[in-house]
This record gives C-alpha cells, structure tokens and sequence, in this order.
C-alpha cells in the first residue's frame, strides 16, 4: 500500500445471514473498495459476509490485508491468498492491528464479534482516542435496533448526544460509498 492509500477496516458476520442482501451487499463492498483504491482491512476469514467481501475485493483487484488470531484459523478458514496475512496470538491483537491500519470503519451485518467491535471503537471515539469515521451498512434495516439502543442510552443520561454522532448509518453499498468517498478525501 502506497503512504497515500486509504484503509477501509471492515468488520461484518463469518455467517452470511439470512437474507441474499446481506451477501449482496457484502460483495459489492468488496467492489468498490477495489474501485476507490481503498484497501481493504478485515479478520481474514474466508466464510460468511468475510469471506465475500474478501473475494470481491481480490476479484477486483483490490488490496486486502486480513488479521487473524491462531484459535481462529480453522473455524474462520484462514484466507490465505491475501496481500497481507497476519496471525497474531490473540482477539485483542487482532482489533488493535485491524484497527490500527484502517483511517474508516465499516461494520456490515454481523454477530456477537461485530457488536463487540463496533461498540468498542465508539467507545475509543467517545474516549477521545481517535476520530475515525464509523459507518454502519444498514442492510434492510439490520441496525436499526443497535441504533435505538443507542438512542436510549442517550434518553437515559448514560451518554451525550454526541455518542450517536460518531457512527453514520447508510442504507446500501452507494450509499456507502459516498460516504466513504466524502470521509477519506
């Protein structure tokens, strides 16, 4: 990667989900960080909306860098013909390397693994520890409760209202794009 190529880190299910659009989108995420020169950041799975980001991207000829900790090779199917394929020891080294490489967070449709991330880096955002854009890709709505929760912590006085200004929610892989075309020029 070139000092003046963008980093887009993805975080997104090792399921593909039941809906096709989930699949979808994922694919075309995949495209057009290809299209944009934005490498393309994630857990370095092969399965689920991973593994189709992952292929779009490389069958774009886009940059990948996948980070994958040891336990996680075999469940994950560790994808192995990526630019960059970092095994490290542990979750937690494997958030702060994917995060460390990214300047844009993209979370897609996911599991216990992608709420965690998500919460984690608004909370490095409302801690002050960077400024990251934060994008969620509301496919068909699936965030849509994780943004009410957020409302309500908000309405309960657990947090200001500037917590639901750290994250944007887009509607589709466009969307998305736009946003991410604006956030990294």
């Amino acid at each position: 990667m070139s000092a003046n190529t963008s980093a887009v880190c993805v975080y997104c299910g090792s399921r593909p989900g039941v809906r096709s659009s989930y699949v979808t989108e994922a694919a075309e995420t995949g495209r057009l960080l290809a299209r944009n020169g934005w490498r393309l950041v994630y857990g370095a799975g092969d399965v689920g909306l991973m593994g189709e980001v992952a292929r779009a991207a490389k069958a774009s000829g886009g940059e990948t860098l996948g980070v994958i900790p040891t336990h996680l090779l075999e469940l994950e199917v560790g994808k192995r013909d990526l630019d960059r394929f970092i095994i490290t020891e542990t979750m937690h080294e494997r958030k702060k390397v994917m995060f460390m490489n990214a300047h844009a967070i993209v979370v897609l449709p996911g599991g216990a693994g992608s709420l965690d991330e998500l919460f984690e880096v608004i909370t490095w955002r409302q801690l002050g520890l960077h400024d990251k854009p934060i994008l969620l890709l509301n496919v068909e709505g699936y965030w849509d409760p994780v943004l009410t929760l957020i409302d309500h912590v908000i309405a309960e006085g657990f947090a200001g209202e500037s917590l639901r200004d750290y994250i944007r929610a887009v509607p589709d892989s466009a969307a998305l794009e736009e946003a991410l075309r604006s956030a990294l020029s």
